[in-house]
């Protein structure tokens, strides 16, 4: 071994002469810009899990894994680190879903507790129909839909956190649109 590379307790040798911010590549370390990432995306992506799971503590709860696995993780994302972020949360979101499915299946259900009408009223009403409109379409054009509408994200972002190109991006919307118009008459495709 060389003079100055002792080992670690953990038996990690020390990484020297490296740039923390990149690594020899020139690739960002997602690590060190974790903090700013964090205050960045973190509500967006709340937000969006939040569509998939229904449950705000769910939906963080999903948010915190994306980033604890990137923190955790050895990735060099050498593209847009929202759009990956985003793809891990929706992954982790559906992952969450098809749990709750396995555990209702298994489980009988315990009624909830009905809210006073005065919380949410007309307007948890109109969402209840959005979100139960939304879930009727097909995959794609669903996860169009809410990353346009709900989270307010550009083409291009969807196209990267989908991984779908740009023209598909609009085709997935109108078709998504067009359905919604039908199911509910105040949607205006």
């Amino acid at each position: 071994m060389m003079a100055g590379l002792e080992r670690t307790p953990t038996g990690e040798l020390p990484i020297i002469g490296r740039n923390t911010a990149t690594d020899s590549v020139g690739v960002p370390d997602v690590r060190t810009d974790l903090p700013v990432l964090y205050e960045t995306h973190y509500r967006k992506l709340v937000k969006l899990a939040s569509f998939y799971t229904d449950d705000t503590e769910t939906a963080e709860e999903v948010v915190q894994d994306a980033f604890v696995k990137l923190l955790h993780g050895n990735y060099k994302i050498d593209t847009n680190v929202g759009a990956y972020l985003r793809s891990m949360v929706l992954n982790g979101a559906r992952s969450q879903l098809r749990k709750r499915r396995v555990r209702r299946d298994h489980v009988p259900d315990v009624p909830r507790p009905v809210d006073a009408a005065e919380i949410g009223g007309v307007a948890a009403a109109a969402s209840a129909e959005m979100v139960a409109a939304l879930r009727t379409l097909p995959e794609k054009q669903s996860a169009v839909l809410v990353l346009r509408y709900f989270l307010d994200l550009s083409e291009a972002d969807i196209a990267d956190t989908l991984g779908i190109a740009r023209g598909s991006v609009k085709s997935h919307a109108s078709r998504g649109l067009a359905k919604l118009s039908k199911l509910i008459p105040e949607v205006q495709a």
